[in-house]
């Protein structure tokens, strides 16, 4: 083939050489993990295996090749303070991974390396400018790359424990504290003497001579929590190799930020801004958020003050202030989708199903941000105001900007700078730290992977008979993930019984809650999950103590459970509703059901109308009213397909399964053929007139092709109903209106208050045009050039450019700087005629008055605009800018 160049002929081009080596391609998983707790992003290519890995989950192949999507910019894994600022960090990544599940090792892994990276068909690099690392202790890797590849002994180095551990190492590759770990085997790249830097292991490996390329993580561990090493049950292959990276050797550059990609997105964002990319870091931060940005989103990531949410809005705010710095008016971020759907559209068409969310949700957040920087704004001008020049800005005022405002400490730093101000640092980090700690305290995403928890017998479920069971056995107790002789009061842990009647977590269920008791003690069940063929308990003992061997009662919350199995069973009349309204296409791609709520994941290429949402849930309850029974069957697989039994997505089966069949009956062909037929090994109500009421809440896009809808049933959907019937009869009330002419009198209000804004933007601007007769005489003459220099109260930021220019029309060669003041705002704006441009710059004026008044803005060399607080120095900082101007026109 002919070498890839490209990022994109180089992507491709790694995934075809793994698939002539029997590999299959795995598409890249979400980057919202799938059920692991563990992280708060996809960081990793080896992230969807991990089970693969700890030998929990088969997969029906044993070699796989992925381009996966991840973020580094959130827990453990965040690289986003230093992206924009150095050659090879990023939020946002490709990672080209090989892997294998007990099937090659090492010796295989590494030829694969070798060959794609120096053979002549594959990218080509010369042989003689690649390096590579192995464990210290690895001779069996070292004899590989040595014997095998022929790597000169020189060109091979050892590291060993190099940060202050055992196992801690640069070539020892570990997911986290705990879980699937192993040495690894790094491959680097020699640009060449005339770049500054040393090889790896030595003190000079920080510099840019010898960059990592590729890394061979041969797993073959899994490190518990108390540092011990057990052997994995199967040895195992986990590789990464940067796109980016590869992308800046392949094409000769030695900062990812100048390969093809990044080249293409910078420059688009100089154009958005209407300046000159002259490298600045500004203009690389806001190139690699639009990528973070734009997969979260289509990942199904909202902007929020928690989680995931949180850290997408962190990007957002940090691109927005980014472009602020470059002298960004109004917002722009969002503009920078479609150049990034231009670039990468083709690899994940998602991008362009889905670009027009992607822009409202961007431009919807900036628009916020735009309205929380002008409160802090006033906030800190507040807190600055109490100060004098050398004084500290406590760390409690700079933690509540942060916190409640969401303005960046380094941004807070730099306006106190300006003031002669400093920061009190060390108080705003043993804030953020106690913020720090209560994150952790939630343990949102802190799960021990050596938590997996097996016994040798699998655990018998006595749940779909029964929820309560007065003879089990307890035959495991576990806290913090290792196995103790008994739980007291108050400890949290998990407890094994030899038969339960709890359901553990799987086809989208979640697991159910509900108490063990014994003679001893009463364990709270807060959760129940599935570790292979062993249903574990997480909870907490609330009175006693719980020991092993004892016999329990297990007993399981009856109307959670209820209400668990109406949400379930709804889910499968969804199903074939959506089925029946939509097309035989829609498959079920996941759900969750809670007992409080169901959601439904589904594939389909357009919104669902209203209309069809009506019809869906019209026929959903219709077969509740059917009030058919629900019948469960157990047969073989092949004889359940033919019977027309669909399979839920992410399911595994074995050679016999459990049929639900539900609703009413048609025959077809001789063949009986209940509404809705699936395999399905969850809780389920007897009779589908037990759902008593089914209602779509909510429906909507989450990723490319994939639609979700969120119901209720049971008396929460008659809740939810109730609520809406109120609220509209409030507003019947607040219009004066009965109820079928609501719609009718808010359309109504709506066009009378655009008519309303038409006429009040048409006396805006007769009186900017009134307000410029008289400014015509307030000419005043600065350096031999004529200025006007002017506040005019009532004008906002929009009023004052048809002012400026009404005035330019009247004076063309005139210096003319305006502040419109309303509503507690300034708004900012300077005119140079294009002759007087090259001594002094619109944009300088307007930087000048920002700073004067503690707003923002800049701008182009002839017009420029901003925004600044009200502000009592207005009349002394315009009496004053007729000097700064002077200065500007006499000095250049």
């Amino acid at each position: 083939m002919t070498q890839p160049y490209r990022s994109a002929e180089i992507r491709q081009a790694f995934i075809e050489f793994f698939q002539s080596k029997q590999h299959t391609h795995v598409p890249s998983a979400s980057l919202i993990p799938h059920n692991d707790p563990t992280l708060l992003f996809t960081n990793a290519g080896m992230n969807q295996f991990k089970d693969c890995f700890l030998g929990i989950d088969k997969r029906d192949y044993t070699r796989a090749v992925t381009a996966q999507k991840c973020v580094r910019a959130g827990g453990k894994h965040n690289d986003l303070d230093n992206v924009g600022y150095t050659a090879r960090h990023h939020t946002f990544f490709e990672m080209l991974g090989n892997f294998s599940f007990g099937d090659y090792f090492k010796k295989d892994a590494i030829a694969y390396a070798w060959e794609f990276l120096t053979s002549k068909d594959w990218l080509g690099l010369d042989p003689n400018r690649l390096y590579v690392t192995v464990y210290e202790t690895d001779d069996e890797a070292y004899d590989h790359w040595h014997k095998d590849i022929g790597l000169p002994a020189e060109r091979i180095i050892r590291i060993g424990d190099n940060k202050g551990a055992p196992y801690a190492s640069d070539n020892f590759w570990a997911m986290g504290d705990t879980g699937p770990c192993g040495p690894c085997s790094e491959v680097f790249f020699d640009h060449g003497e005339e770049v500054e830097g040393g090889l790896p292991g030595t003190p000079e490996e920080d510099g840019d001579r010898y960059i990592e390329v590729w890394n061979c993580v041969f797993m073959q561990f899994n490190r518990q929590k108390d540092g011990t090493m057990e052997p994995l049950p199967a040895p195992s292959v986990d590789t990464g190799m940067g796109l980016e990276r590869i992308s800046a050797i392949i094409q000769g550059v030695h900062s990812n930020y100048e390969i093809d990609t990044f080249v293409y997105l910078i420059e688009a964002a100089a154009k958005i801004l209407g300046i000159e990319n002259q490298g600045q870091a500004s203009l690389k931060v806001i190139a690699d958020h639009i990528r973070a940005v734009s997969f979260l989103i289509a990942d199904g990531v909202t902007p929020s003050n928690e989680g995931r949410g949180y850290v997408l809005r962190r990007i957002i705010r940090r691109a927005v202030r980014h472009g602020n710095k470059l002298g960004a008016e109004t917002s722009f971020f969002h503009q920078m989708v479609t150049p990034l759907v231009k670039e990468m559209g083709d690899a994940y068409p998602q991008l362009v199903e889905l670009q027009s969310k992607i822009e409202e949700t961007i431009e919807k957040e900036e628009t916020q941000f735009a309205k929380t920087l002008a409160q802090g704004l006033r906030l800190l001008s507040t807190e600055l105001d109490a100060l004098n020049e050398g004084d500290v800005l406590s760390g409690e005022a700079a933690f509540k900007l942060y916190d409640t405002y969401g303005f960046p400490a380094d941004l807070t730093a730099d306006i106190a700078r300006e003031h002669g101000i400093r920061i009190d640092e060390e108080g705003f980090e043993v804030h953020m730290e106690a913020q720090r700690q209560r994150a952790r305290d939630a343990g949102k995403f802190d799960v021990d992977y050596s938590s997996v928890i097996s016994t040798e017998s699998p655990t018998e479920f006595l749940g779909y008979e029964q929820m309560q069971d007065d003879e089990t056995t307890v035959i495991g107790v576990y806290h913090e993930g290792n196995s103790v002789s008994q739980l007291n009061e108050g400890e949290e842990g998990v407890l094994v019984l030899d038969r339960t009647p709890f359901y553990a977590e799987g086809g989208g269920q979640a697991g159910e809650i509900g108490e063990i008791r014994t003679q001893t003690g009463v364990f709270s069940v807060q959760d129940t999950k599935k570790s292979g063929q062993t249903i574990i308990h997480h909870g907490i003992v609330n009175v006693g103590q719980i020991e092993q061997q004892q016999i329990a009662e297990a007993q399981v919350f009856s109307s959670i459970r209820a209400a668990s199995a109406r949400n379930h069973s709804a889910t499968h009349l969804l199903h074939a509703a959506l089925r029946q309204v939509l097309g035989e296409g829609v498959q079920q791609k996941g759900s969750l059901v809670t007992s409080d709520v169901l959601r439904f994941d589904f594939s389909h290429d357009s919104p669902v109308s209203r209309e069809q949402l009506n019809r869906i849930e019209r026929i959903v309850n219709e077969q509740i009213q059917a009030n058919e029974p629900a019948r469960i069957e157990h047969m073989n697989i092949d004889e359940a397909m033919k019977k027309g039994a669909m399979a839920l997505f992410g399911e595994k089966y074995g050679d016999t399964v459990r049929v639900l069949s539900m609703g009413t009956h048609q025959y077809k062909d001789g063949v009986d053929i209940p509404f809705s037929i699936e395999l399905c090994g969850g809780l389920h109500v007897h009779r589908t007139g037990d759902i008593g009421f089914f209602k779509i809440t909510t429906e909507s896009g989450i990723a490319a092709g994939i639609r979700r809808i969120e119901a209720l049933t049971g008396m929460g959907a008659l809740k939810y109903v109730q609520q809406g019937d109120e609220q509209l009869s409030q507003l019947a009330g607040q219009l004066k209106a009965k109820r079928p002419e609501i719609a009718e009198r808010v359309q109504s209000l709506s066009d009378k208050q655009r008519e309303l804004e038409k006429e009040l933007e048409r006396l805006n601007q007769k009186l900017a045009s009134s307000q410029a007769s008289s400014l015509v005489n307030e000419v005043q003459t600065i350096a031999g050039h004529q200025a006007v220099i002017a506040s005019v109260s009532g004008i906002d930021g929009k009023g004052i450019r048809p002012l400026i220019d009404d005035l330019k029309s009247k004076l063309p060669d005139t210096i003319i700087v305006l502040v419109g003041e309303k509503s507690e705002q300034l708004a900012l704006a300077a005119s140079v005629s294009k002759s007087l441009s090259k001594q002094v710059k619109a944009g300088d004026i307007i930087r000048y008055l920002a700073q004067e008044l503690g707003g923002k803005g800049g701008g182009k060399p002839e017009y420029a605009q901003g925004g600044a607080p009200a502000s009592d120095k207005l009349p002394n900082v315009l009496q004053t800018l007729p000097n700064w101007l002077e200065a500007q026109l006499t000095n250049s």
